[in-house]
């Protein structure tokens, strides 16, 4: 990426023999970054003077002992600044404003960099020489008992259980001082501190060090990171010998063979739920793309396993085969969508080798078949099966025309995990292939780093409502992660429903599964949802069924050249604003309780201004499906929509 403008102040200045303090304040002097060398270094956060992050302690302790950030000597500090856009292709926006202070402390064998900018902080350690770290301290106090939203790891047992994991949950609301500690939490965690903003604590620029976790002990308002051993062994199994399994781990986190930017530690700070979902902090800290990625093409997918290939009215056996394939070619091609996905089953069962394919399936042919529709088609690849020889199943499927890998069932961040996944972002880039990362952790910067890496999972998305019974709220889980899991870029929630259904007529069916709410609200995710690899869930004789929603889902962009979060409250409701070139999409999305919202333009408008808005029918509330789009006038550059219960909208200009 270019970096535009640039300004850059460096102050040197050598320290005494004693402990010295810090602040590095935000450009706008709002948010003050507290830095204490002594007893032990540790850093604290305010806002407009309120504390917000009490001083919590941060080191590294090596495997021979030393302690990075203990008594640390430090050398010189440097202080310094910057100020740039920077071009973003493939995301929420096309051009990315940066600006901060910065804080370096030099020691010996390792610096620590404190950053402040206006939507939160960050710091990171970065290491001089080769080193084994056995732990990290990352501690977030808490002045007060705040409300968080907590992703707690869905399975249960010793922590070491919980290290195996989907990264898919919904959000426990409640006091840290409640904390379950016998539970770790993955990121993003956000907390609603009781001096009034909004705190999402998450990590930037992961690319060689396991992932962070969060723990509380259940009785104060602190928290501390955990982190994933480094694997001794690992064993083929899991979800059909697709998995590695870790019998057995190091005594350390993490080992280098020469000196490393280690991640950011993230804290976003927002003064209302609403800028929480317009952040790009994330982003901006992630490490720069190298080299040409103008040959990504964005886009969405029609996508096979969620209908379960359950398509009507044909004259041959649906399911995994070259009939059924080329029918989704075909409707892709029909309505404009630029992929077709071949998900679990191409490829022969329990073999975990990606060149055997089933008999039922001509991938050369179908290939050819869908480039010449102007049709690309993507694979899903196991974890074990993609890494066991990822250069040659990329080199080998690029030259058969196949655009992308959806790689699945990682369900780990340890150092080699994470490790893999740039790995395999290089690998598919060296054959101008693109990478969904499912089973996957959240996105913590790579998108950036390499942009064929599309998108995440990380999100416990429309696919649990295959098998999840009455009792599960998905609905209210829509309108609570645009301010928590997204905060950390997209994610692979794979929407599109058209069987739609109101809280009493919900049940969980594997062959022709439903939404929670309503059909409009599935036209909205499409807009509040970043994602640059889309998918449409259903079958693609539901969608020929619902025409005038599928010409409409298949015109809504995936990436954007501007985005503006208008409103918006955790777990209540959304709303949203997008423009791509001229045109502008604006959505709305609530939990279970009807409301009416508001969508003040982002732009002028003169009265009389025509939108075409799609919205709940008046019967919504009885039948998911009821909605209506029509022509509507804006007057005063304002527009008042209802929506039902679990409902959404989209005004497009």
């Amino acid at each position: 990426m270019k970096r535009i403008l640039i300004t850059l102040a460096a102050i040197v200045t050598a320290l005494s023999s004693q402990a010295k303090d810090y602040n590095v304040v935000s450009p706008d002097g709002r948010i003050s970054l507290d830095v204490r060398t002594s007893p032990e270094l540790s850093w604290s956060v305010s806002k407009d003077g309120t504390q917000l992050i009490a001083p919590s302690r941060i080191a590294l302790t090596l495997a021979d002992g030393t302690v990075y950030g203990g008594k640390a000597s430090f050398r010189k500090s440097i202080k310094s600044s910057g100020k740039g856009d920077y071009a973003a292709p493939y995301y929420k926006r096309s051009k990315v404003h940066d600006e901060y202070n910065q804080l370096t402390l030099v020691a010996k064998d390792f610096d620590v960099i404190f950053r402040s900018c206006n939507d939160g902080v960050a710091y990171r350690f970065v290491t001089k020489k080769g080193v084994v770290i056995t732990d990290e301290t990352a501690e977030f106090n808490f002045p007060d008992d705040p409300l968080a939203w907590i992703p707690y790891v869905r399975n249960g047992g010793s922590f070491e259980n919980q290290f195996f994991t989907s990264f898919e949950n919904i959000y426990t609301h409640t006091t840290l001082s409640q904390w379950n500690p016998e539970k770790m939490a993955f990121l993003p965690v956000t907390v609603e501190s009781t001096a009034g903003p909004r705190i999402s604590i998450t990590e930037s620029d992961l690319l060689n060090y396991p992932g962070m976790y969060l723990n509380g002990d259940g009785g104060s308002a602190s928290l501390k990171a955990m982190f994933a051993g480094y694997p001794k062994t690992i064993v083929q199994g899991g979800h059909n010998m697709l998995q590695g399994v870790i019998t057995s781990r190091e005594p350390y986190i993490y080992k280098g063979d020469k000196g490393e930017n280690l991640p950011w530690r993230v804290v976003v700070i927002a003064d209302t739920d609403r800028q929480l979902a317009d952040n790009d902090l994330v982003w901006r800290l992630a490490k720069p793309a190298e080299g040409d990625f103008s040959w990504v093409k964005p886009g969405k997918v029609a996508w096979d396993w969620w209908n379960d290939w359950n398509i009507k009215g044909v004259d041959f056996k649906s399911g995994i085969n070259n009939d059924t394939y080329k029918y989704y070619i075909d409707f892709a091609a029909a309505h404009g969508i630029e992929y077709v996905i071949l998900d679990e089953g191409w490829a022969v069962n329990l073999q975990a080798d990606l060149m055997q394919v089933v008999p039922e399936i001509d991938l050369p042919m179908l290939s050819r078949y869908a480039l010449d529709k102007g049709v690309g088609l993507v694979l899903w690849a196991g974890y074990w099966a993609f890494n066991r020889d990822m250069e040659g199943v990329c080199k080998h499927y690029s030259e058969m025309g196949i655009a992308g890998w959806k790689i699945d069932f990682m369900n780990r961040d340890d150092q080699p995990m994470v490790a893999f996944y740039e790995q395999a972002a290089r690998t598919a880039a060296k054959y101008h292939q693109f990478v969904d990362f499912h089973g996957a952790f959240k996105p913590a910067g790579l998108t950036r780093t390499w942009p064929n890496v599309l998108n995440f999972e990380g999100v416990n998305g429309l696919e649990q409502l295959k098998w999840m019974g009455p009792e599960y709220d998905q609905v209210t889980y829509d309108v609570t992660i645009p301010f928590t899991r997204l905060v950390a870029g997209p994610c692979d929630y794979t929407q599109g429903a058209m069987r739609n259904a109101i809280k009493a007529n919900y049940y969980p069916c594997d062959n022709e599964p439903m939404s929670q709410g309503t059909r409009c609200r599935q036209l909205a995710e499409y807009v509040i949802f970043d994602a640059p690899f889309t998918m449409l869930c259903d079958s693609p004789t539901n969608y020929e069924a619902e025409e005038e929603c599928t010409r409409f889902i298949a015109s809504i962009p995936t990436v954007w050249d501007e985005t503006i979060a208008l409103d918006g409250k955790i777990g209540e409701f959304i709303v949203m604003a997008r423009r791509s070139g001229s045109k502008w999409y604006l959505a709305a999305m609530n939990n279970w309780d009807e409301r009416d919202v508001t969508f003040k333009l982002p732009f002028e408008a003169a009265d009389g201004t025509r939108a075409t808005l799609w919205r709940d029918g008046v019967n919504a509330h009885r039948n998911g499906q009821d909605y209506m789009a029509e022509s509507v006038g804006v007057n005063n550059g304002e527009l008042t929509v209802h929506l039902a219960p679990g409902g959404g909208c989209v005004l497009v200009f």
